[in-house]
Protein backbone atom coordinates (compact mmCIF):
# COMPACT_ATOMS: atom_id res chain seq x y z
CA UNK A 1 0.00 0.00 0.00
CA UNK A 2 2.86 2.36 0.82
CA UNK A 3 4.34 1.72 -2.65
CA UNK A 4 1.05 2.58 -4.32
CA UNK A 5 0.72 5.77 -2.26
CA UNK A 6 4.26 6.89 -3.08
CA UNK A 7 3.76 6.06 -6.77
CA UNK A 8 0.60 8.17 -6.84
CA UNK A 9 2.43 11.11 -5.25
CA UNK A 10 5.13 10.84 -7.88
CA UNK A 11 2.56 11.07 -10.67
CA UNK A 12 0.98 14.12 -9.05
CA UNK A 13 4.35 15.83 -8.61
CA UNK A 14 4.55 19.45 -9.78
CA UNK A 15 7.92 18.67 -11.34
CA UNK A 16 6.19 16.31 -13.80
CA UNK A 17 7.03 18.58 -16.74
CA UNK A 18 9.63 19.36 -19.37
CA UNK A 19 11.48 16.52 -21.12
CA UNK A 20 10.57 14.05 -18.38
CA UNK A 21 6.88 14.84 -18.74
CA UNK A 22 7.10 14.56 -22.53
CA UNK A 23 8.80 11.15 -22.39
CA UNK A 24 6.28 9.76 -19.91
CA UNK A 25 3.37 10.95 -22.07
CA UNK A 26 5.07 9.66 -25.24
CA UNK A 27 5.50 6.21 -23.70
CA UNK A 28 1.83 6.10 -22.70
CA UNK A 29 0.71 7.29 -26.15
CA UNK A 30 3.03 4.77 -27.83
CA UNK A 31 1.53 1.87 -25.91
CA UNK A 32 -1.98 3.27 -26.55
CA UNK A 33 -1.42 3.41 -30.32
CA UNK A 34 0.28 0.00 -30.41
CA UNK A 35 -2.51 -1.77 -28.53
CA UNK A 36 -5.21 -0.01 -30.59
CA UNK A 37 -3.64 -0.87 -33.94
CA UNK A 38 -2.87 -4.45 -32.92
CA UNK A 39 -6.42 -5.18 -31.74
CA UNK A 40 -7.96 -3.65 -34.89
CA UNK A 41 -5.50 -5.36 -37.25
CA UNK A 42 -5.89 -8.78 -35.64
CA UNK A 43 -9.68 -8.42 -35.70
CA UNK A 44 -9.62 -7.68 -39.43
CA UNK A 45 -7.28 -10.63 -40.07
CA UNK A 46 -9.57 -12.87 -38.00
CA UNK A 47 -12.48 -11.55 -40.06
CA UNK A 48 -10.78 -12.48 -43.33
CA UNK A 49 -9.91 -15.94 -41.99
CA UNK A 50 -13.49 -16.46 -40.82
CA UNK A 51 -14.88 -15.35 -44.18
CA UNK A 52 -12.40 -17.63 -45.96
CA UNK A 53 -13.62 -20.62 -43.96
CA UNK A 54 -17.34 -19.84 -43.70
CA UNK A 55 -17.90 -18.11 -47.04
CA UNK A 56 -15.32 -19.02 -49.67
CA UNK A 57 -14.62 -22.58 -48.48
CA UNK A 58 -18.34 -23.25 -48.27
CA UNK A 59 -18.52 -22.67 -52.03
CA UNK A 60 -15.20 -23.84 -53.51
CA UNK A 61 -14.60 -27.61 -53.43
CA UNK A 62 -12.91 -28.92 -50.29
CA UNK A 63 -11.76 -31.87 -52.40
CA UNK A 64 -12.35 -32.74 -56.05
CA UNK A 65 -11.45 -35.68 -58.27
CA UNK A 66 -11.26 -34.90 -61.98
CA UNK A 67 -10.99 -37.51 -64.75
CA UNK A 68 -8.09 -36.60 -67.08
CA UNK A 69 -8.93 -39.16 -69.78
CA UNK A 70 -11.87 -41.54 -69.47
CA UNK A 71 -14.94 -40.15 -67.66
CA UNK A 72 -16.15 -41.58 -64.36
CA UNK A 73 -18.83 -44.27 -64.82
CA UNK A 74 -21.64 -45.13 -62.38
CA UNK A 75 -21.29 -42.00 -60.26
CA UNK A 76 -24.03 -42.92 -57.72
CA UNK A 77 -21.99 -45.94 -56.58
CA UNK A 78 -18.79 -43.85 -56.48
CA UNK A 79 -20.53 -41.19 -54.39
CA UNK A 80 -21.65 -43.79 -51.83
CA UNK A 81 -18.15 -45.24 -51.77
CA UNK A 82 -16.58 -41.85 -51.03
CA UNK A 83 -19.18 -40.94 -48.39
CA UNK A 84 -18.20 -44.07 -46.48
CA UNK A 85 -14.61 -42.84 -46.10
CA UNK A 86 -13.26 -41.30 -42.90
CA UNK A 87 -13.54 -37.50 -42.78
CA UNK A 88 -15.98 -37.22 -45.71
CA UNK A 89 -19.31 -35.52 -44.97
CA UNK A 90 -20.85 -35.74 -48.43
CA UNK A 91 -20.00 -36.31 -52.09
CA UNK A 92 -21.58 -35.14 -55.33
CA UNK A 93 -21.03 -35.53 -59.10
CA UNK A 94 -20.12 -32.66 -61.39
CA UNK A 95 -18.80 -31.79 -64.80
CA UNK A 96 -16.40 -28.84 -64.95
CA UNK A 97 -15.73 -27.18 -68.27
CA UNK A 98 -14.36 -23.95 -69.63
CA UNK A 99 -17.08 -22.62 -71.89
CA UNK A 100 -18.06 -19.51 -73.82
CA UNK A 101 -21.37 -17.84 -73.04
CA UNK A 102 -23.00 -16.02 -75.95
CA UNK A 103 -25.80 -13.47 -75.83
CA UNK A 104 -26.74 -11.11 -78.67
CA UNK A 105 -23.33 -11.21 -80.28
CA UNK A 106 -21.38 -10.83 -77.06
CA UNK A 107 -19.12 -13.57 -75.71
CA UNK A 108 -17.79 -14.21 -72.20
CA UNK A 109 -15.55 -17.04 -71.03
CA UNK A 110 -16.76 -18.80 -67.89
CA UNK A 111 -16.25 -21.85 -65.73
CA UNK A 112 -19.30 -24.01 -66.47
CA UNK A 113 -20.26 -26.34 -63.64
CA UNK A 114 -22.86 -29.02 -64.36
CA UNK A 115 -24.33 -30.43 -61.14
CA UNK A 116 -26.97 -32.70 -59.68
CA UNK A 117 -28.88 -30.00 -57.70
CA UNK A 118 -30.06 -32.08 -54.75
CA UNK A 119 -26.63 -33.63 -54.19
CA UNK A 120 -24.76 -30.38 -54.77
CA UNK A 121 -26.50 -28.66 -51.87
CA UNK A 122 -24.72 -31.03 -49.47
CA UNK A 123 -21.22 -30.10 -50.70
CA UNK A 124 -21.66 -26.38 -51.39
CA UNK A 125 -23.43 -23.36 -49.92
CA UNK A 126 -23.61 -21.58 -53.28
CA UNK A 127 -27.41 -21.67 -53.02
CA UNK A 128 -27.24 -18.97 -50.32
CA UNK A 129 -25.87 -16.52 -52.88
CA UNK A 130 -28.28 -17.22 -55.74
CA UNK A 131 -31.09 -14.73 -56.27
CA UNK A 132 -34.00 -14.94 -56.88
CA UNK A 133 -33.89 -18.74 -57.20
CA UNK A 134 -33.78 -21.99 -55.23
CA UNK A 135 -30.92 -24.20 -56.42
CA UNK A 136 -32.90 -27.41 -55.83
CA UNK A 137 -35.42 -26.26 -58.47
CA UNK A 138 -32.82 -25.94 -61.24
CA UNK A 139 -34.09 -27.72 -64.36
CA UNK A 140 -32.14 -29.08 -67.30
CA UNK A 141 -33.13 -26.06 -69.41
CA UNK A 142 -31.97 -23.38 -66.95
CA UNK A 143 -28.67 -21.71 -66.13
CA UNK A 144 -27.42 -19.63 -63.21
CA UNK A 145 -24.91 -16.90 -64.07
CA UNK A 146 -22.42 -14.99 -61.96
CA UNK A 147 -23.61 -11.42 -61.41
CA UNK A 148 -20.68 -9.83 -63.27
CA UNK A 149 -21.05 -12.23 -66.22
CA UNK A 150 -24.68 -11.18 -66.53
CA UNK A 151 -23.74 -7.50 -66.32
CA UNK A 152 -21.08 -7.82 -69.03
CA UNK A 153 -23.47 -9.64 -71.36
CA UNK A 154 -26.44 -7.41 -70.40
CA UNK A 155 -28.45 -10.50 -69.51
CA UNK A 156 -31.66 -10.37 -67.52
CA UNK A 157 -33.69 -13.08 -65.84
CA UNK A 158 -35.60 -15.08 -68.43
CA UNK A 159 -33.20 -14.30 -71.30
CA UNK A 160 -31.82 -17.07 -73.48
CA UNK A 161 -28.06 -17.64 -73.70
CA UNK A 162 -26.01 -20.04 -75.78
CA UNK A 163 -23.17 -22.06 -74.30
CA UNK A 164 -20.28 -23.20 -76.52
CA UNK A 165 -18.78 -26.38 -75.06
CA UNK A 166 -15.63 -28.19 -76.18
CA UNK A 167 -15.63 -31.94 -75.45
CA UNK A 168 -12.25 -32.70 -73.90
CA UNK A 169 -13.05 -36.44 -73.99
CA UNK A 170 -13.92 -36.46 -77.68
CA UNK A 171 -11.75 -38.70 -79.87
CA UNK A 172 -11.46 -36.01 -82.51
CA UNK A 173 -9.51 -33.12 -80.95
CA UNK A 174 -10.57 -30.82 -83.82
CA UNK A 175 -14.31 -31.42 -83.34
CA UNK A 176 -16.43 -28.28 -83.38
CA UNK A 177 -17.74 -27.10 -79.99
CA UNK A 178 -21.30 -28.03 -79.09
CA UNK A 179 -23.86 -25.23 -78.85
CA UNK A 180 -26.43 -25.58 -76.07
CA UNK A 181 -29.15 -23.06 -75.19
CA UNK A 182 -30.32 -22.27 -71.66
CA UNK A 183 -32.78 -19.91 -70.02
CA UNK A 184 -31.33 -17.62 -67.33
CA UNK A 185 -33.06 -18.51 -64.05
CA UNK A 186 -31.04 -16.52 -61.53
CA UNK A 187 -27.78 -14.84 -60.63
CA UNK A 188 -24.91 -15.74 -58.31
CA UNK A 189 -24.08 -12.77 -56.10
CA UNK A 190 -21.25 -13.70 -53.75
CA UNK A 191 -18.45 -11.34 -54.70
CA UNK A 192 -14.98 -11.88 -56.11
CA UNK A 193 -13.99 -14.51 -58.67
CA UNK A 194 -17.20 -16.52 -58.30
CA UNK A 195 -19.34 -13.67 -59.66
CA UNK A 196 -16.93 -13.08 -62.54
CA UNK A 197 -16.42 -16.66 -63.73
CA UNK A 198 -19.02 -19.17 -62.56
CA UNK A 199 -22.07 -20.49 -64.41
CA UNK A 200 -24.14 -23.41 -63.12
CA UNK A 201 -26.39 -25.83 -65.02
CA UNK A 202 -27.81 -29.28 -64.27
CA UNK A 203 -26.08 -32.43 -65.50
CA UNK A 204 -28.58 -33.77 -68.00
CA UNK A 205 -28.18 -31.37 -70.92
CA UNK A 206 -24.39 -31.19 -70.64
CA UNK A 207 -24.14 -34.98 -70.47
CA UNK A 208 -26.16 -35.19 -73.68
CA UNK A 209 -23.99 -32.57 -75.38
CA UNK A 210 -20.85 -34.49 -74.43
CA UNK A 211 -22.37 -37.84 -75.42
CA UNK A 212 -22.21 -39.13 -71.86
CA UNK A 213 -24.71 -41.47 -70.24
CA UNK A 214 -26.93 -40.46 -67.33
CA UNK A 215 -24.59 -42.01 -64.74
CA UNK A 216 -21.36 -40.69 -66.28
CA UNK A 217 -19.54 -37.54 -65.14
CA UNK A 218 -16.04 -36.11 -65.34
CA UNK A 219 -15.62 -35.19 -61.67
CA UNK A 220 -16.59 -35.92 -58.08
CA UNK A 221 -16.59 -33.41 -55.28
CA UNK A 222 -16.35 -33.84 -51.50
CA UNK A 223 -17.24 -31.83 -48.42
CA UNK A 224 -15.00 -32.81 -45.50
CA UNK A 225 -15.36 -32.38 -41.75
CA UNK A 226 -11.97 -30.68 -41.30
CA UNK A 227 -11.14 -28.21 -44.08
CA UNK A 228 -7.62 -27.66 -42.78
CA UNK A 229 -6.96 -31.39 -43.13
CA UNK A 230 -8.55 -31.57 -46.59
CA UNK A 231 -5.44 -32.68 -48.48
CA UNK A 232 -4.86 -35.70 -46.24
CA UNK A 233 -8.54 -36.67 -46.45
CA UNK A 234 -8.43 -36.25 -50.25
CA UNK A 235 -5.51 -38.64 -50.60
CA UNK A 236 -6.98 -41.18 -48.16
CA UNK A 237 -10.50 -41.19 -49.63
CA UNK A 238 -9.19 -41.13 -53.19
CA UNK A 239 -7.54 -44.53 -52.75
CA UNK A 240 -11.01 -46.08 -52.61
CA UNK A 241 -11.79 -44.94 -56.17
CA UNK A 242 -11.02 -47.46 -58.95
CA UNK A 243 -10.83 -44.63 -61.54
CA UNK A 244 -7.77 -42.73 -62.68
CA UNK A 245 -8.32 -39.17 -61.41
CA UNK A 246 -6.50 -35.99 -60.57
CA UNK A 247 -6.76 -35.27 -56.83
CA UNK A 248 -7.17 -31.66 -55.82
CA UNK A 249 -7.93 -29.94 -52.51
CA UNK A 250 -8.73 -26.30 -51.78
CA UNK A 251 -5.10 -25.83 -50.70
CA UNK A 252 -4.10 -25.97 -54.36
CA UNK A 253 -6.61 -23.35 -55.47
CA UNK A 254 -7.01 -21.10 -52.42
CA UNK A 255 -4.11 -22.15 -50.17
CA UNK A 256 -1.98 -19.14 -51.10
CA UNK A 257 -4.75 -16.85 -49.82
CA UNK A 258 -4.83 -18.66 -46.47
CA UNK A 259 -1.02 -18.52 -46.23
CA UNK A 260 -1.09 -14.80 -47.04
CA UNK A 261 -3.53 -14.22 -44.17
CA UNK A 262 -1.28 -16.09 -41.75
CA UNK A 263 1.81 -14.23 -42.99
CA UNK A 264 0.10 -10.86 -42.53
CA UNK A 265 -0.92 -11.91 -39.02
CA UNK A 266 2.73 -12.67 -38.16
CA UNK A 267 3.93 -9.37 -39.66
CA UNK A 268 1.28 -7.40 -37.73
CA UNK A 269 2.31 -9.06 -34.47
CA UNK A 270 5.96 -8.31 -35.13
CA UNK A 271 5.55 -4.69 -36.24
CA UNK A 272 3.13 -3.62 -33.53
CA UNK A 273 5.03 -5.36 -30.76
CA UNK A 274 8.06 -3.42 -31.96
CA UNK A 275 5.98 -0.23 -31.58
CA UNK A 276 5.16 -1.24 -28.00
CA UNK A 277 8.82 -2.09 -27.41
CA UNK A 278 9.87 1.38 -28.58
CA UNK A 279 7.29 2.87 -26.23
CA UNK A 280 8.79 0.75 -23.46
CA UNK A 281 12.21 2.28 -24.12
CA UNK A 282 10.56 5.63 -23.52
CA UNK A 283 9.34 4.24 -20.20
CA UNK A 284 12.92 3.28 -19.29
CA UNK A 285 14.21 6.73 -20.29
CA UNK A 286 11.51 8.62 -18.37
CA UNK A 287 11.92 6.38 -15.32
CA UNK A 288 15.72 6.79 -15.27
CA UNK A 289 15.26 10.55 -15.44
CA UNK A 290 12.66 10.40 -12.70
CA UNK A 291 14.96 8.39 -10.43
CA UNK A 292 17.71 10.94 -11.08
CA UNK A 293 15.31 13.82 -10.31
CA UNK A 294 13.96 12.20 -7.13
CA UNK A 295 17.32 11.20 -5.64
CA UNK A 296 16.89 13.51 -2.65
CA UNK A 297 13.36 12.19 -1.96
CA UNK A 298 14.58 8.60 -2.20
CA UNK A 299 17.47 9.35 0.12
CA UNK A 300 15.12 10.90 2.70
CA UNK A 301 12.80 7.87 2.48
CA UNK A 302 15.77 5.60 3.10
CA UNK A 303 16.92 7.59 6.14
CA UNK A 304 13.37 7.26 7.49
CA UNK A 305 13.71 3.47 7.31
CA UNK A 306 11.94 2.71 4.02
CA UNK A 307 13.05 -0.68 2.76
CA UNK A 308 14.64 -1.19 -0.65
CA UNK A 309 11.79 -3.46 -1.79
CA UNK A 310 9.28 -0.64 -1.07
CA UNK A 311 11.29 1.81 -3.15
CA UNK A 312 11.68 -0.80 -5.88
CA UNK A 313 7.93 -1.45 -5.98
CA UNK A 314 7.18 2.29 -5.95
CA UNK A 315 9.09 2.90 -9.17
CA UNK A 316 8.09 -0.42 -10.73
CA UNK A 317 4.41 0.47 -10.22
CA UNK A 318 5.11 3.95 -11.56
CA UNK A 319 6.58 2.57 -14.82
CA UNK A 320 3.89 -0.05 -15.09
CA UNK A 321 1.17 2.57 -14.69
CA UNK A 322 2.42 4.47 -17.75
CA UNK A 323 1.98 1.36 -19.91
CA UNK A 324 -1.25 0.14 -18.35
CA UNK A 325 -2.98 3.50 -18.79
CA UNK A 326 -2.05 3.42 -22.48
CA UNK A 327 -3.07 -0.25 -22.78
CA UNK A 328 -6.45 0.40 -21.11
CA UNK A 329 -7.38 3.28 -23.42
CA UNK A 330 -5.94 1.35 -26.40
CA UNK A 331 -8.14 -1.61 -25.48
CA UNK A 332 -11.25 0.57 -25.30
CA UNK A 333 -10.61 2.38 -28.60
CA UNK A 334 -9.33 -0.74 -30.39
CA UNK A 335 -12.38 -2.75 -29.36
CA UNK A 336 -14.75 0.05 -30.40
CA UNK A 337 -13.10 0.40 -33.83
CA UNK A 338 -12.89 -3.38 -34.36
CA UNK A 339 -16.61 -3.80 -33.66
CA UNK A 340 -17.62 -1.01 -36.03
CA UNK A 341 -14.93 -1.14 -38.74
CA UNK A 342 -17.20 -2.95 -41.23
CA UNK A 343 -19.76 -0.14 -41.01
CA UNK A 344 -17.03 2.52 -41.06
CA UNK A 345 -15.56 0.98 -44.22
CA UNK A 346 -19.00 0.87 -45.88
CA UNK A 347 -19.56 4.52 -44.98
CA UNK A 348 -16.15 5.49 -46.34
CA UNK A 349 -16.66 3.79 -49.71
CA UNK A 350 -20.14 5.35 -49.94
CA UNK A 351 -18.44 8.76 -49.76
CA UNK A 352 -15.51 7.91 -52.01
CA UNK A 353 -17.45 5.80 -54.49
CA UNK A 354 -14.57 3.35 -55.02
CA UNK A 355 -14.16 0.01 -53.25
CA UNK A 356 -10.46 -1.01 -52.99
CA UNK A 357 -11.48 -4.62 -52.27
CA UNK A 358 -13.65 -4.99 -55.36
CA UNK A 359 -12.17 -7.36 -57.90
CA UNK A 360 -9.21 -8.24 -55.68
CA UNK A 361 -10.48 -10.38 -52.82
CA UNK A 362 -13.27 -12.92 -52.48
CA UNK A 363 -15.31 -10.38 -50.50
CA UNK A 364 -16.08 -6.73 -51.13
CA UNK A 365 -16.45 -5.56 -47.53
CA UNK A 366 -14.00 -5.28 -44.63
CA UNK A 367 -14.72 -8.11 -42.17
CA UNK A 368 -13.89 -8.07 -38.47
CA UNK A 369 -13.99 -10.71 -35.77
CA UNK A 370 -12.89 -9.70 -32.29
CA UNK A 371 -11.28 -12.60 -30.41
CA UNK A 372 -10.89 -12.57 -26.63
CA UNK A 373 -7.72 -14.66 -27.01
CA UNK A 374 -6.09 -11.92 -29.12
CA UNK A 375 -6.99 -9.26 -26.53
CA UNK A 376 -5.50 -11.44 -23.78
CA UNK A 377 -2.29 -11.95 -25.80
CA UNK A 378 -1.96 -8.22 -26.54
CA UNK A 379 -2.52 -7.16 -22.92
CA UNK A 380 -0.33 -9.96 -21.59
CA UNK A 381 2.55 -9.07 -23.90
CA UNK A 382 2.17 -5.37 -23.05
CA UNK A 383 2.23 -6.20 -19.34
CA UNK A 384 5.36 -8.34 -19.67
CA UNK A 385 7.22 -5.72 -21.73
CA UNK A 386 6.17 -2.99 -19.29
CA UNK A 387 7.32 -4.96 -16.25
CA UNK A 388 10.67 -5.71 -17.86
CA UNK A 389 11.19 -2.06 -18.81
CA UNK A 390 10.41 -0.92 -15.25
CA UNK A 391 12.83 -3.28 -13.52
CA UNK A 392 16.10 -1.50 -14.31
CA UNK A 393 15.04 2.05 -13.23
CA UNK A 394 13.43 0.65 -10.07
CA UNK A 395 16.57 -1.32 -9.27
CA UNK A 396 18.68 1.82 -9.81
CA UNK A 397 16.48 3.65 -7.29
CA UNK A 398 17.37 1.10 -4.59
CA UNK A 399 21.11 1.72 -5.16
CA UNK A 400 21.00 5.39 -4.17
CA UNK A 401 23.13 6.08 -1.10
CA UNK A 402 21.56 8.66 1.26
CA UNK A 403 24.92 9.79 2.66
CA UNK A 404 26.28 10.62 -0.81
CA UNK A 405 23.11 12.42 -1.96
CA UNK A 406 22.25 14.34 1.22
CA UNK A 407 25.83 14.97 2.16
CA UNK A 408 26.60 16.55 -1.20
CA UNK A 409 29.41 14.05 -1.77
Amino acid sequence: MLSLFLSKRLRESKNHSGLFGFLSKASTIGVFLGVTVLIVALSVINGFEHQLKERLLSVVPHVSYQAPYDPIENWPAKVKLLEAQVGVISAAPEINLTAMIQHKGKLKAAQLKAIEPNKHQHVSSIGQYIKPFNLSQLSSEEILLGREIAEQLHVKEGDKVTILIANQHAKNALAAPKRVSFKVAGFISMGGEVDRNLAIVSLAKVQKALSLTENTVTGLRLAVDDVFNAHQIAMSAGRALPDLVYVQSWFRTQGSLYQDIQMVRTIVYLVVFLIIAVASFNIISSMVMEVKEKQADIAILKTMGTQDKTIFMTFAVQGLSYAMVGALFGLILGTAVALSITDLFSFWISLDGANPLQGIYFIEFLPSKLAIADIAIVLGATLIISVLSSVYPAWQATKIEPARVLGGG
